[in-house]
Formats: C-alpha cells, sequence, structure tokens
C-alpha cells in the first residue's frame, strides 16, 4: 500500500503524528510519503505558515486565542470560512501532484490539508480514500466543513462533539492520536536516568512548552526555580524546545539543580526519567506524556484547543491543570509526594490513553484500501 501522509509544521504535533503513522505503515511493510502540500506552491510559503503560527504562540498567545475564537464564531455561519477560500489556490498544483504520484489513500493529520483534499473533492477530482487524524481533544473550528472518508479522534467522549457539529457518526472512530513507539515502550527509569547522567536519588520535574517552548510557561518555570531553589531532593529537567531566546535565558543563569536542554528528538527518554511533566496542554505531547505513564501537570494553555486538551486530561483524571504559577508550585509538590493520588493519576491515563492508536489507523487504512 502506498500513503500520502499531508502535515504541516505549525506546532510540532501535526508532524510528530504523521511520523508515527508513518513509522507503524513501514513496520507492516507499506509505503509512505509525508509531505507538507505548501511545499508543492513553495519552500517559501511553507516555511512563512510555520513561522507565523509559532511566533504567535510563543509571543502573543493571547492573539492566537483571540484567532481561534473568532473561528469559533464563523463557524456559526451558514458558508464556508475563510481557510476553506484561501486554499482554492491549491487545486491544481494539489491536482498535479498527485496525477503524477500514485497513492491508495491519503491521510491528514492538520486541518490546512484537510481543506485543500475538500476543494479537490468540491471539484468532483478523483481521490483515493480519505482520513483526517485530529490532534486535539475537540473538535477544532472548520473540522466540520471538510469532507474526507474517515474522522480518527482521540477518545470516544469526543464522539458527540464532532456529531453535533455536523460530522457524520459513522465516518468517525475514537482510535486516539499515534503516537511513537519509544513512548509506549517499557523503561526502567533507573537505566533511563543513567543514559541521561542524572541522579538517581532525586525526584526529577521535568518542564517543557512543546516543541515552540511556547505559552507563558516561563512564568511556571520561574515560580518553580524560586519554588525548589536549595532543595537537594528535587531537581528540575526543563525542555525549551526551538524556542531559543528562552534556552538562553535558563542557560546564561545555570543553577545547581536544574538541567536545561534545547530541542530534543530523545523526550520519551526524559519522560521515562522523570517523577513529574509539568506541560503546556498540546494534544500530541501530552497523549505521548500519558502513554509513558507519568503524571502531568497542565499549565500555561494557549487560549483555544489547548484549554480543552487541559480541560479533558482534567476532567478524565489524567492530569491537574493549574492556571496560575503558584497553583502549579503547589500542585507540583503535591504530586511528587503524594503517591496516591498520582497512582490514580497513571490509572486513569492507562484507562483512557489507547497507545496502539497509530497501529488502529493503520489497520483502518488497510481495511479501506482493501476491502
Amino acid at each position: 500500500m502506498d500513503a500520502l501522509i499531508l502535515s504541516c509544521g505549525t506546532g510540532g504535533g501535526h508532524n510528530s503524528a504523521a511520523k508515527a503513522i508513518a513509522a507503524e505503515m513501514h513496520m507492516r511493510g507499506h509505503r509512505t510519503t509525508i509531505l507538507n502540500p505548501y511545499t508543492l506552491y513553495s519552500q517559501k510559503l511553507a516555511a512563512k505558515i510555520d513561522s507565523t503560527y509559532v511566533s504567535m504562540v510563543q509571543n502573543r498567545p493571547h492573539l492566537f486565542g483571540a484567532v481561534y475564537s473568532a473561528g469559533q464564531m464563523y463557524r456559526k455561519l451558514p458558508c464556508k470560512s475563510p481557510v476553506y477560500y484561501v486554499n482554492r489556490r491549491m487545486i491544481p498544483i494539489m491536482e498535479n501532484y498527485l496525477s503524477n504520484h500514485h497513492y491508495d489513500v491519503i491521510i491528514m493529520t492538520h486541518l490546512y490539508a484537510a481543506e485543500i483534499i475538500t476543494n479537490l473533492k468540491d471539484r468532483h477530482i478523483e481521490l483515493p480514500k480519505t482520513i483526517f487524524v485530529s490532534t486535539d481533544y475537540v473538535c477544532i473550528p472548520f473540522t466540520e466543513e471538510t469532507e474526507c472518508d474517515a474522522y480518527i479522534v482521540p477518545a470516544k467522549d469526543l464522539v458527540k462533539n464532532y456529531v453535533q457539529l455536523g460530522i457524520p457518526k459513522e465516518k468517525i472512530h475514537p482510535f486516539g492520536i499515534p503516537t511513537d513507539h519509544s513512548f509506549s515502550k517499557t523503561e526502567n527509569k533507573e537505566d533511563v536516568r543513567k543514559r541521561l547522567h542524572l541522579d538517581l536519588q532525586k525526584k526529577y520535574i521535568l518542564i517543557a512548552g512543546g516543541s515552540m517552548g511556547g505559552g507563558t510557561i516561563k512564568d511556571t518555570m520561574d515560580a518553580l526555580i524560586k519554588g525548589f531553589s536549595g532543595r537537594k531532593d528535587v531537581a528540575l529537567l526543563i525542555v525549551c524546545g526551538t524556542n531559543q531566546k528562552l534556552y538562553d535565558a535558563l542557560a546564561s543563569n545555570p543553577a545547581e539543580n536544574i538541567t536545561v536542554v534545547g530541542y530534543t528528538d530523545d523526550m520519551a527518554q526524559y519522560l521515562h526519567a522523570a517523577d513529574l511533566f509539568i506541560t503546556k496542554p498540546g494534544g500530541l505531547s501530552s497523549t505521548e506524556a500519558a502513554v509513558c505513564g507519568i503524571p502531568i501537570l497542565h499549565t500555561a494553555a494557549i487560549p483555544g484547543c489547548e484549554s480543552y486538551n487541559a480541560e479533558f486530561f482534567q476532567a478524565t483524571g489524567m492530569s491537574a491543570f493549574c492556571r496560575t504559577p503558584d497553583e502549579a508550585l503547589a500542585k507540583a509538590t503535591e504530586l511528587l509526594f503524594n503517591d496516591e493520588e498520582a497512582s490514580a493519576m497513571l490509572q486513569s491515563q492507562q484507562d483512557q490513553i489507547d497507545k496502539f492508536a497509530a497501529a488502529k489507523i493503520c489497520q483502518y487504512a488497510e481495511s479501506c484500501v482493501w476491502q
């Protein structure tokens, strides 16, 4: 089987999900192509779309929240969104690409890609089976105006949300968010810490702001650095992602109990090594942590889908959601030293999150092609 996986770099989660699906496909003997569709127009356009999003999230998260809120209001109107119409110009480009490349299935991990495919369908251009994979715990604005053969959603409890917004129930499959095998792998914490040259006796708090180090996570970091200053039994692991400004600020003032990491492809190892994960509530990164099995504290949510992600995780017992840095500090201390509460959170993660989402998505794709 030949699969085309369309994604964009507006946040690391979409590409991570695409890579997880591709890895599973390869294990099953299939061929895959991961493509940012805008690169077919120009590399410059693709880079511009990605960088504009990243800059907004890192520097002006509340502006992103305003844009998301506008999308929520716009979706109530009886017309297609601007996102749909902007992607019209991709019709001849994408049609030409598909006419020169054979694929049995198209899998999309980003809304923009689904909008491009919908434009093609509206022009009655023949396409293989199309599957949209959601990477957030909510039906994000304009998903309902897309036309795909199937929609993969993160959890059964979210099916109602998608149906209410107009997506046919028979098209919805709650397989979960796909994650790389490294996160579900059973690891011995002591062995992982030795590989990462970490202290075997301390409790480690892993702090990250997603691949971009976005949101207002820096305020939470400052509160934790101050709150745990001088303690010999607790250390902080801070992953800055691609946020060089944040990395430079932290690395320029090193402390004895803080380890600062820039961008890493080895996030699974850090999750396996730590005792608590504090992060903004990205859908993919939160799912990866739950698959690893580590207590999660969500904070610094970028207004919009991340707020819904945090609320879903908290409502199902998979994380604690703290709105302020001081609240995060208090809750972090509680989770670090309350084994009963931490164990209950890990059990909720096991009950809610399917570690084999990537496999189920690929199995479904096979059934679509080989039926």
